[in-house]
């Protein structure tokens, strides 16, 4: 990103609260630098979209440096949930209100799902993910659900220290864990891992992944979790 579009968006934000976020916070914005709106409208063709996907993207970058150099402790299960509560604490929730309207609009559902999509990615990257196959799709994608629910949820929520959204993360966390128990068990019957490597074995990650980390997120699919304690990470 140039500093010229670092410097339009950081001035098109302080536009969001009373402009929304669109095309008028961007013109106020390339007004208060002295740039040209054509050159705006280059930096972000999109609009409001592409201010809000920005604005998101920064905050990802800044949870990739802080698990990068604070990673989370303790069992898995909290790990995520101290993950997703921080990259909510990287966020202004008048913004992400303001993005999250903006994304619902029907041109912008795709791109607003793989926002989430990346958050959630930044997370099992930063958590030391190493999956090379179908996981790798399949723990994004329940991370991304659990990621979109409680950012709603935390919209909402006026409670101290956003007490209110850590109880409802770990709820959510709670009902995953017991599904991929559900999961490992299915796994554990004879003929299926077969049958799984048939159907789904030819899926990769993509080639661009991070690679060689640990991998303690293996407890999230329950492949890792001895027979009794799958579910119950």
């Amino acid at each position: 990103m140039t500093d010229a579009k670092d410097r339009l968006i950081d001035a098109a934000l302080n536009h969001v609260m009373f402009d929304g976020m669109g095309q008028r916070a961007i013109a106020e914005g390339a007004k208060d630098i002295g740039m040209n709106p054509a050159l705006a409208r280059v930096y972000l063709p999109r609009g409001g979209a592409d201010l809000a996907a920005a604005y998101h993207r920064r905050a990802d970058a800044e949870l990739r440096q802080w698990l990068a150099e604070t990673p989370p402790q303790g069992r898995f299960r909290d790990r995520v949930a101290q993950a997703v509560m921080h990259r909510l604490s990287l966020a202004d929730r008048e913004l992400v209100r303001a993005g999250t309207a903006i994304m619902a609009l029907p041109q912008n559902a795709a791109l607003g799902a793989r926002l989430v999509w990346e958050t959630a990615d930044a997370i099992w990257d930063g958590l030391g993910d190493r999956s090379d196959d179908v996981n790798w799709y399949s723990k994004r994608a329940t991370l991304s659900a659990v990621h979109g629910a409680t950012v709603l949820y935390w919209l909402g929520d006026d409670s101290p220290d956003a007490a209110a959204t850590r109880d409802f993360l770990d709820r959510r966390i709670d009902g995953l864990m017991r599904f991929e128990g559900v999961k490992s068990r299915l796994a554990a019957l004879p003929g299926m891992p077969a049958l799984t490597r048939a159907a789904t074995g030819w899926i990769k990650a993509p080639a661009t992944r991070h690679a060689d980390r640990s991998d303690p997120s293996a407890a999230w699919s329950g492949d890792s979790l001895p027979a009794g304690q799958r579910g119950d990470a």
